[in-house]
């Protein structure tokens, strides 16, 4: 049976919840928030707003990702395997995503990057340096269709090697300590063993106190006698 590894309430008794992880400090989910951001201005600038699917479909995929990561990391409090399926939603998201931007490319006769473009290893130490959407921001507007393009996929690269890993050891941790059903279990046995000790400890100080009861009453008794016979004594 798997062990999960329970938290405690302030008053000492065993949780069911898991650790609270907080997403917005997760760089695949701050990268996840760039893209959205950086998707939303790239359609706007270099996509038709009318007629073509592909600007609902782009920014809707950048949304999924953003939003399954926040959601299934905060889900993950109760319950793994939901955490899990989220997370593959979201990694499938970015997935999509990735697909669209490498079309858009080949579509317009752009260049995706690679290692052998000299401009692809200053974009990817860029990439990997900086999380935060203001890092970004103040090239949206300058940047060519090409660049952003390049710097999305870059992001989605990254976003999705970074949950391929959280995702597997997530998944670990679900086969080594279970999921809800295996903590609730935990937490009563716990929480029954807590109030066993409990209860063990308060009769062991029971016993304690009735010897200490009786050890004051002979005491007491001692020296009535000797006051008894110290009276008898003076008559």
């Amino acid at each position: 049976m798997p062990t999960p590894q329970l938290q405690y309430n302030n008053d000492g008794t065993p949780s069911v919840l898991r650790k609270k992880v907080v997403y917005t400090d997760l760089n695949f989910y701050k990268r996840s928030d760039v893209l959205y951001q950086l998707t939303a201005i790239f359609c706007e600038r270099f996509l038709p707003p009318y007629g073509d699917r592909t600007v609902d479909q782009m920014v809707q995929a950048a949304r999924s990702t953003k939003q399954n990561i926040a959601e299934g990391s905060t889900d993950g409090q109760t319950s793994v395997e939901v955490e899990l399926k989220l997370l593959g939603i979201a990694r499938g998201s970015n997935q999509e995503l990735l697909e669209d931007y490498t079309d858009y490319l080949k579509k317009h006769g752009k260049q995706e990057w690679w290692k052998k473009n000299p401009r692809f290893e200053a974009l990817h130490t860029f990439c990997k340096e900086h999380t935060a959407v203001e890092d970004y921001q103040k090239y949206f507007g300058k940047w060519t269709d090409e660049e952003m393009a390049n710097c999305a996929i870059c992001l989605c690269h990254m976003v999705d090697k970074a949950m391929e890993t959280y995702i597997r050891r997530k998944d670990h941790e679900f086969v080594t300590e279970g999921g809800i059903r295996e903590r609730m279990t935990a937490a009563r046995l716990g929480y029954r063993n807590n109030q066993k000790e409990i209860i063990e400890n308060l009769s062991h100080e029971n016993e304690e106190l009735k010897k200490e009861i009786a050890r004051q009453n002979n005491e007491i008794t001692r020296l009535q006698s000797i006051i008894r016979s110290l009276g008898g004594h003076t008559g």
